[in-house]
């Protein structure tokens, strides 16, 4: 459970099937971000009619609601939701950034003030293993620090330290509480390569992880600020090391352009609320390039958002009608440009899987690369 089984590379790119107890998932594949166990606005079915094959879901959210308890009571998150299929959670680290008011880090964990009512809660590496345990995903991951750009050297060493560490003892909790899981079914634990903006300390990081013999590893701490060549070469030192033959994940990035970049060097897996988020906020990420609807140009086009895409969205619907939606506060546009961006996000996944099936992936790279600068320019 839990291979890796390459089918075919092109140059670093890879195609692979991931296997888990809820089937089989294809790689390169993106998860659609579900963070309470929902991704906004859409339902099971919707997921199914674009292509999704595995959902993400925050451990640190679903434990304060609604609770790790009813989850497990439930047989965990991906029946609770009514997903049933492979599942992904992330353990609460990036919480650690994104309330970074609300948490305090010593040596031993984390306590955060809940953004709910104020409650306090401790998260440590044990613990966090433990909630996985009753979420029930596929995957879990391990309580980490990620460092943030504007880190002192000191700032930035300890944040690597303290993630190599929990990463030692949540596999060894991993290990202890082995069959515990609310489905019955196995899991598998990620660690996650930090190490700042430091080429040697990406290189380090990941190193110690590896001798710790995870089944699947996850680059950390990128896009969270920095300039994108720095991201890129970033990643770079972190997947030099990472052993080919487990799956890697690319947490919390990014565009398209992003996602055929790491796909180029080898990424398995991502994910990243952009699409959803952006949806939201009337942003489109169409074949060439984004669209922002909520501009007056857009008011009498009606033309489809897309031509060349099929989701229900681009095949009933016109960019002037869209825009209406938007500026009329209907919650019908959120949903369908939420629809829209996941179908183009797995459409790419899907067309980036076959180019490296049929050994043409580099010149797919090119001419996607490309398409995608049109109309964010026009």
């Amino acid at each position: 459970m839990f291979e890796l089984e390459i089918q075919a590379r092109s140059g670093s790119a890879r195609a692979a099937l991931l296997h888990t107890p809820h089937g089989a998932v294809p790689t390169p594949m993106f998860m659609p971000v579900g963070t309470r166990a929902s991704v906004k606005s859409l339902s099971v079915a919707d997921l199914h009619a674009i292509g999704a094959k595995i959902v993400l879901a925050n451990t640190y959210h679903l434990y304060l609601r609604p609770g790790a308890e009813t989850i497990r009571r439930a047989g965990g998150v991906a029946r609770f939701s009514g997903w049933n299929g492979p599942m992904l959670t992330d353990s609460g680290g990036f919480q650690v950034v994104s309330l970074a008011d609300l948490a305090r880090v010593d040596d031993d964990g984390v306590t955060f003030r809940s953004h709910l009512d104020g409650s306090q809660h401790r998260f440590t590496p044990e613990s966090v293993v433990n909630v996985q345990r009753s979420l029930g995903p596929d995957f879990m991951m391990t309580l980490d620090v990620p460092p943030r750009p504007d880190d002192s050297p000191a700032d930035s060493e300890r944040a690597n330290r303290l993630t190599q560490r929990w990463a030692e003892r949540a596999l060894l909790e991993f290990r202890r509480t082995e069959g515990g899981s609310s489905t019955g079914q196995e899991q598998c634990l990620f660690g996650i390569a930090q190490g700042g903006f430091d080429a040697r300390r990406r290189r380090e990081a990941a190193s110690a992880l590896v001798s710790l013999g995870f089944a699947g590893y996850a680059a950390g701490g990128l896009s969270l600020g920095e300039e994108k060549a720095q991201t890129l070469e970033m990643l770079d030192s972190t997947l030099e090391i990472l052993p080919v033959d487990r799956p890697r994940y690319l947490m919390g990035m990014g565009t398209p352009e992003d996602l055929v970049e790491a796909i180029a060097r080898g990424v398995d897996l991502f994910d990243c609320v952009l699409p959803t988020r952006n949806a939201r906020n009337g942003q489109a990420f169409t074949r060439r390039g984004t669209v922002n609807l909520r501009l007056e140009r857009h008011a009498e086009d009606f033309n489809p958002l897309d031509p060349e895409c099929r989701c229900e969205t681009c095949t009933g619907y016109t960019r002037a009608y869209l825009r209406h939606l938007l500026k009329s506060g209907e919650m019908l546009g959120a949903r369908l440009l939420t629809l829209h961006n996941l179908h183009t996000y797995l459409e790419l996944m899907r067309s980036s899987r076959e180019a490296i099936v049929n050994g043409t992936f580099e010149s797919f790279r090119t001419a996607t690369l490309a398409q995608l600068a049109e109309e964010s320019v026009g």
